[in-house]
């Protein structure tokens, strides 16, 4: 996909299922993510907090970060795609902790 922006009517079917399944998987993500966060409150289990905010950090957060600078800035592509991995490692480190941090 380039930097521009592409009307939809322009845009190929391959850029079309990127653009879906990215929003598809920050919409699962977040389900999951709150089901878990569910499992938190129901239980009290402060691991189901973890993972909640690492599947969030995972799928959600990269999404939003790729349409809030890609939309709101001019910054360098470079940039999004740091801040994309950045929320992809927290998720990680993240869920980690739920699994093995001591609670």
């Amino acid at each position: 996909m380039s930097d521009e922006a592409v009307p939809l009517t322009d845009a190929t079917l391959f850029e079309v299922f990127t653009v879906v399944s990215l929003f598809l998987v920050a919409l699962f993500g977040t389900v999951i993510a709150y089901q878990a966060y569910r499992g938190y409150r129901r239980n009290d289990a402060e691991s189901m907090l973890y993972l909640a905010i690492g599947l969030l950090l995972l799928t959600l957060c990269p999404f939003l970060v790729n349409i809030v600078i890609n939309t709101a800035t001019d910054m360098a592509r470079i940039v999004t795609v740091f801040a994309e991995n950045l929320s992809r490692l927290l998720g990680l480190v993240a869920i980690m902790y739920s699994l093995y941090g001591q609670h």
